[in-house]
């Protein structure tokens, strides 16, 4: 007879039918947690208190017989008088109670922090004082980060809430590290700074798991109907298209890509004239609220005729099925340089050309190699740009020749099998759990 399996709490304040990518790595996940030994129950705040776009399509992609607990949280239209916007700190007692409610009830033998609003970390502090109970901490993002102090980078948000949500991490960081029973992370760049910054660390159980894809979603993402209206096909035309988060997050690589764009269409206008690019769903606001991050770096390098940007937040499984649509697919690097987008991996099962502007020495440069899935095109802030627009005239070359044989990479199809399908990542995952569960003490 086999034996129970062990229980599973998982804390994500988003979850289906909001889309938020930080829930991505635990919807994905779910299917697969009992063949591992885990049975899970998600904790998670209602839609109905969540502000922004819904994906209701996402809803069939969890499992019916997984149990989701929901809370509520402070309403956004109340909290906002207090300076407290944020869903982590508007759903924090609810989560606190309710955690404390399932924990004192059931015997868990783990709690998993798999989001990015980083204050519902240190409750595991407190659950594990007074339920005994180990917790694991799941950094998809950098909760404490220099990157405003570094050599190039934007200025600082500044005004008296960046300053606490830095005052935030600087205290409670430390200790919610501390006492984790192990930490896993989707950049090995965030399990380094955390080393250097704290003496308890060294030695913790730590993984790196990167988010990888699901060819489930892939395919319920070609059943869809079109929900954005992208591009029509027209004979001739090459369409280029990024989909993410970009302007603030990737301005140098958009840079670096009009300015090629600009000097293509001066040596070959007509074959420029055939290059369409797409930029979609590059701020997180809903439809209406959003604004053109990309455009005006388009415009002001003069290349707006041949781009077009879809602002607004655009749904996951929409967002898959427009990748699928494209000639090319255009990933874009950061100057952070752990930055690890997700999407590479989504787009690596589409079977699409990849375009990979990336920094040198950073995490997506490493990573596509590995993978060897994209015409690389790479560059640092501080060298001239000139062999980058070079190597970019030339993939424009390639891509209106329609890629001639030969001239496309030799996939790493065993090493993404491997290392990056949901399957796989959620056995690791749970081996990880595995190691770092120990049993509950009785509750106090």
């Amino acid at each position: 007879m086999p034996p129970a399996p062990r229980k599973l709490l998982i804390v994500s304040p988003h979850f289906p039918p909001f889309n938020a990518p930080d829930m991505q790595r635990v919807r994905m996940s779910l299917p697969f947690y009992r063949a591992c030994g885990w049975e899970p129950v998600v904790l998670a705040v209602h839609e109905h208190w969540l502000d922004g776009d819904m994906e209701e399509d996402l809803l069939a992609t969890v499992p019916s017989d997984v149990r989701i607990e929901k809370c509520r949280a402070i309403p956004r239209r109340w909290s906002r008088w207090l300076g407290l916007g944020t869903l982590g700190l508007r759903c924090l007692p609810f989560i606190f109670w309710r955690g404390c409610r399932l924990l004192r009830k059931e015997k868990f033998d783990l709690v998993f922090f798999s989001n990015t609003q980083f204050i519902t970390f240190p409750l595991g502090i407190v659950w594990k004082f007074l339920f005994g109970v180990p917790y694991v901490l799941d950094f998809q993002d950098p909760w404490r980060t220099d990157y405003y102090k570094r050599p190039g980078s934007r200025r600082a948000p500044g005004g008296w809430k960046y300053q606490f949500s830095r005052f935030q991490a600087w205290a409670l960081e430390g200790p919610s590290v501390a006492c984790a029973a192990g930490v896993m992370s989707v950049s090995p760049k965030y399990l380094e700074d955390l080393d250097t910054r704290y003496r308890r660390f060294a030695g913790k159980p730590s993984i790196v798991l990167n988010f990888g894809a699901s060819r489930t979603d892939l395919a319920r993402a070609r059943d869809l109907g079109p929900k954005v209206q992208l591009f029509r096909r027209e004979p001739g035309l090459v369409h280029l298209v990024y989909t993410g988060a970009s302007g603030p997050v990737t301005p140098h690589a958009v840079e670096v890509l009009f300015d090629a764009l600009r000097s293509f269409r001066d040596l070959s206008p007509a074959r420029a004239a055939r290059l369409r690019l797409y930029f979609v769903g590059t701020s997180y606001a809903p439809a209406g609220l959003a604004r053109p991050s990309v455009m005006p770096l388009a415009e002001a390098r003069g290349v707006a005729s041949l781009v077009e940007e879809v602002p607004h937040r655009v749904g996951f499984l929409e967002s898959l099925r427009l990748q699928q649509e494209a000639d090319v697919l255009m990933l874009l690097g950061s100057s952070d340089l752990a930055y690890s987008p997700s999407k590479m991996y989504v787009y690596y099962l589409t079977n699409r050309p990849i375009l990979g502007l990336v920094f040198r020495g950073s995490v997506m440069e490493k990573l596509l190699d590995e993978l060897s899935c994209a015409h690389m095109v790479r560059f640092s802030e501080a060298e001239d740009k000139g062999a980058a627009h070079a190597q970019l005239r030339a993939f424009f070359n390639l891509a209106l020749d329609g890629f001639k044989p030969g001239t496309q990479p030799q996939r790493s199809e065993g090493l993404f099998n491997e290392r990056y399908q949901a399957e796989e990542l959620a056995h690791r995952q749970c081996a990880f759990f595995a190691s770092v569960a120990v049993t509950p003490r009785p509750v106090r």
